[in-house]
Parts: structure tokens; sequence; C-alpha cells
């Protein structure tokens, strides 16, 4: 065929949605693979997992919804049998109060516990016919609601005392899992959490721990963005002033001096922070997504053992395995409470 010069190139058809989140993650398959694996034959017949955080409901939750996030189910899928395990787990920890928690397991706070576990059984109603998720889930909300403090946040107990940004948000994620999935949440319990992330705002755009401290953190500023969003806040000034601190904190190779899987990882709450890190720029989508997870990914790779774990030298490997392969597990949007 001749080669006609001048002639105009063909058009390249424009990626959907689907392709693009595809062409991101598709580095990361074997990786999320191997995590999965690791986790799977890590499980016990009861649902928890070995070590000190094993048997923790925060713990167990997370790896549920690695596996959710995978298109498993606990009726379908490659970990449809863990997935199950997770769910008999966590629902025979729910007690009489609807509070989710396991007597004697290690513990940074109850209450992180039951928000982790509570986001989990959300995102897995519908996907089970047990009859007794809906009441126990239910249960699980109401209690969230109950022990809310005057301030509108969340402390380490079920009781409304005080209150701090990094138990708050594990709440509120929950509350909106659940309200994706149909259980009713009052209004006023999200409005009054939303005044409680904004005045935890620092005026150089990131959260402090709790109203009476100062000082911005990555992890838990990341944490506050993603709680406004939770909360249904998507723009305005304390979204766009959240955004920019974290620009500052990109991972991987894309800040100087920075090399994948060291240095991000001897920094505090290393998981914790880019769990949220990742959800936040998702939701703020564009180029800051573009920019973000490639390199968020990268860090990733680089981090992970031979075994398909990831290491985490506070709680453990289960924990760290767990969020990093729903980092890398985002573009699949297979979760409605990562869903934009």
């Amino acid at each position: 065929m001749a080669l006609v010069l001048g002639a105009p190139a063909a058009p390249v058809a424009a990626q959907s949605p689907a392709e693009t989140a595809a062409a991101l993650i598709a580095p990361a398959d074997q990786a999320v693979d191997r995590g999965l694996a690791y986790l799977a034959r890590s499980q016990n017949d009861d649902g928890a997992y070995g070590g000190g955080y094993g048997r923790n409901v925060a713990v167990v939750g997370l790896s549920g919804m690695a596996y959710l996030a995978s298109g498993s189910t606990p009726e379908r899928g490659q970990y449809a049998v863990n997935l199950d395990r997770c769910l008999n787990y966590l629902l025979s920890a729910s007690q009489p109060s609807g509070f989710i928690t396991i007597g004697g397991a290690t513990s940074q706070g109850p209450m992180y516990g039951h928000g982790f576990a509570t986001l989990f059984l959300a995102e897995a109603y519908g996907m089970s016919p047990r009859d007794d998720l809906r009441d126990k889930l239910t249960a699980a909300i109401n209690l969230i609601v109950s022990t809310q403090n005057d301030e509108g946040g969340w402390r380490y107990q079920p009781r409304p005392d005080d209150a701090d940004l990094s138990v708050t948000i594990c709440q509120i994620m929950a509350l909106r899992a659940a309200r994706n999935a149909g259980i009713h949440v009052p209004a006023d319990t999200v409005e009054k959490c939303t005044n409680y992330v904004r005045k935890c705002q620092n005026p150089d755009g990131g959260f402090r721990y709790m109203l009476n401290q100062r000082g911005s953190v990555f992890p838990r500023s990341a944490a506050g963005v993603v709680a406004l969003y939770s909360a249904g806040v998507y723009e305005g000034p304390e979204i766009e002033r959240g955004l920019a601190y974290l620009d500052q904190h990109l991972p991987g190779l894309r800040q100087p001096g920075r090399r994948p899987g060291v240095i991000g990882r001897r920094a505090g709450h290393f998981y914790y922070g880019h769990y949220y890190g990742v959800q936040a720029m998702w939701q703020a989508g564009g180029e800051r997504w573009a920019r973000w997870y490639p390199a968020i990914r990268d860090d990733l790779l680089a981090a992970q053992q031979p075994d398909g774990r990831w290491d985490d030298s506070n709680i453990g490997p289960v924990y760290s395995t767990a969020m990093a392969s729903i980092i890398l597990q985002i573009p699949n949007d297979l979760l409605p409470i990562f869903q934009r």
C-alpha cells in the first residue's frame, strides 16, 4: 500500500474510564495477586490471623476490603471462602450493643476496630445472603451515632466523651458506606461531623489531631480530606487547601532525595496515610490523580517482599498487606465507598 504523504492521521479513540483504570493498575496486577494470596494463606479457619494484631477486628475488616476490591464476594470468586470467614468472624464479634470487638485482641483503640469492621460489613451488605448481616450492621451504625461527642467526633472508646480526627475518619467512612447501602444515617450526625473536621483544619491546609492541639502531618491530613469527602463535601476552600497540603507529600521518586520502598516507610503511619491519600486523590481526579497513583503504585511495588507481603513494624504484615492491596486496587472502583 502506498504511503500518502500529508494524509491526516487516523484519530485515536479516547480511552474509557475503565480502560484508563486498567492501564494504571496493570503494572500492579501481579503484586496485588501476590498480596492477596499472602493474606489468604495467612488466614485462620475462624477468619482471624496470627500475630499480635491478627485477631483485631480492624485487621480482619481491612483484609476483607482487600478481597472485595479484587471482585470476589462472600458467594463467588477466588476469595469467596476468605470473605465468608471475615464475615463470620466480625458478625460473631458483634455485641448486643452493636459494638464490634474481640476481647483480648491487641488494639490501638476499640473504636478504630469498630469503624473499619463496620465499613467492611457495609461494603459486604447486599453481596451476602446472611439474614443477620443487616441487623448487625444497623446496630453497629446506631452505636456510632449514639457515641458521637458534642464536638462532632469520636475517640477510642464507645463513649461520647472526647474526639480526635483519626478515630473520627473511621466512623464517617463507615457511616457513608452504610448510607450508600441503604442504612439510615441521621443527617445531623453527618453535619456535626463535618463541622468538627472543618474545625480541625489548620491554616496550612493540613489537619490537627484534636481541637486543642496544633500541627499538621501527612497521615491525618489525608484522613481529614477523605473525612470531608465522606461527609459529602466535594468542593470548597477546605478541600482545595487540604489537597494543596497533600501535594507536598507526593510519594516515591517524585520527591527529591526519596527512594521508593525505603524512606517513605520510615515515616510513621505510612500505610494508614497513603490509604487515605490515594482516596483523596482518587476523589480529586484530574492531574492530581494522574500524578499520585503511579507514584504510590511504584513505591509499593518496590517495597513488596518475595512472599507477597508488605511489612509494617508496628501493626504487622497482614495489616500493611491489606492496606497496600486496597491502595493498589482503588482504580478498580468496585467498592461504593471508593467511587467518585
